[in-house]
Formats: structure tokens, C-alpha cells, sequence
């Protein structure tokens, strides 16, 4: 479905990510492993367009959208989670999910994946918890019906038992067929959900778990959060 070539990223004329080449399947959870700094997120908003890419290709569904602006890759079903959490803090959880959807009948997927959402359909999305607005925000993506969800740093910020919570709606937003690109810092949460992880230091791939089987047997990923990750490389 989604597929980089050898892309290279630069700020400022200094690479920060380097010649990285990666999938992400339909149906399938990809987890993007990394410390702080690594380029996740340079790497997630090149995938969007937010960036431009230095060299390289990015291919959706056999068609490269490298050089594609970024409210036309989002047409073609490309969608982005910031780790900010941008909600409209003043409208409901209802009017926020309205703003993204004209399909109201889409709704009831999303209460359907999202339950505490439905209880708190007329809360203010201000007041809700920081959990509670990153089910929002993932849920205002998925409205868009995107081909491949990206999600930046879902565990920032959540307590474990959120964290968890949250991860098991990706996995079911992937057993209904949509890619999703998850990169995080926190690998035993992500890694519970994977069907593929590959692991990024210094803008540079250093690992590739191809199967859920590589990945059990992948002991330096679990048991902690990627504070220890730099001594992959």
C-alpha cells in the first residue's frame, strides 16, 4: 500500500533522515520505533508533505506521491496524528467529529471504536482527559476514511492503562483493513499491537522485525521505553 524508497530528508541542508526504505501493509499495524530526536517525526511529515523530501520515493498504491502537495495526499488517503492533540477545545466532541465528516452515519463506526466518546458526545472537547482527546484526534483522521493512518507519539503524555486502551483501537483500525504507521518512543505497548517494527537512530533504519514472530523473539524491544534504543546502533 504505502511504500518509501531510499528517502532522504533534510533541515536546514542537514540530512535527518537517511536513505530509509520501509512498508506499510493494508491491514497491518507498522511500528516506528526511536529515542527522541531520532526523525520520526521529520520521517511521518515527510510521508504527508508537511516537508519535502531530499531524495527518494514515496509510492501509494503503485503511484509516487513524493512531490504531491499535502492536502492532495490527504485526498488520496494519506492522514496525520500529531502528538499535539489539536482539538477545537470550544465546540463538543460531536461538532469536532461533525467538522471532519460529512457522512453523519460514519459516526456510529467511531462510537463504535471509541465508546467513551459516545458518553461524552456533548462534553466540551476541552474538558476532556488527555486520553480522551487523542481518541478524538484519531478519530477525526478516520472520518476521512484514510488508506494509511499515521500516528505520531500516541503515548505521549498517557498513563500505561490509556496508553493500552488506545493501542488496541489501532490494532482493530487495521483488522478493518486501513495501514497504520505508528512510531513511538515506548516499545512494549507498540510492539504488543505490530505485525512489523522497524527501529530508527539518528534518521537511519538499524533494525527491521519482518514478522510477529521476529519480533517476539526481538528481546532487546521489550521491557522498557526506548531510552536504551541508542545502543542498537
Amino acid at each position: 500500500m504505502l511504500r518509501l524508497e531510499d528517502v532522504t530528508i533534510e533541515r536546514a541542508g542537514v540530512p535527518v533522515i537517511r536513505s530509509v526504505s520501509m512498508d506499510v501493509a493494508a491491514g497491518q499495524v507498522t511500528v516506528l520505533l526511536g529515542v527522541t530526536g531520532a526523525g520520526k517525526t521529520s520521517l511521518l511529515e515527510g510521508i504527508s508533505g508537511v516537508v519535502p523530501i531530499r531524495s527518494g520515493a514515496i509510492v501509494l498504491d503503485g503511484t509516487r506521491i513524493e512531490r504531491v502537495r499535502a492536502w492532495r495526499r490527504t485526498r488520496l488517503g494519506v492522514a496525520r496524528v500529531e502528538p499535539t492533540r489539536k482539538v477545537f477545545r470550544g465546540l463538543t466532541v460531536a461538532e469536532n467529529l461533525r467538522v471532519a465528516c460529512k457522512d453523519l452515519a460514519a459516526l456510529d463506526e467511531v462510537f463504535e471504536l471509541f465508546p467513551e466518546l459516545r458518553e461524552r458526545e456533548h462534553k466540551y472537547a476541552g474538558l476532556l482527559s488527555r486520553g480522551e482527546q487523542q481518541m478524538l484526534v484519531i478519530s477525526r483522521a478516520l472520518l476521512g476514511r484514510p488508506k494509511v493512518l499515521l500516528i505520531d507519539e500516541m503515548s505521549f503524555g498517557l498513563a500505561p492503562v490509556l496508553l493500552y486502551r488506545l493501542a488496541d483501537a489501532v490494532r482493530a483500525l487495521a483488522d478493518r483493513g486501513a495501514g497504520v504507521l505508528l512510531a513511538e518512543r515506548c516499545a512494549t505497548p507498540a510492539l504488543s499491537i505490530a505485525d512489523r517494527a522497524y527501529v530508527l537512530a539518528r534518521g537511519e533504519l538499524v533494525l527491521d522485525g519482518g514478522s510477529a514472530d521476529e519480533l517476539g523473539e526481538e528481546e532487546r524491544l521489550h521491557g522498557f521505553c526506548l531510552g536504551e534504543l541508542g545502543s542498537l546502533r
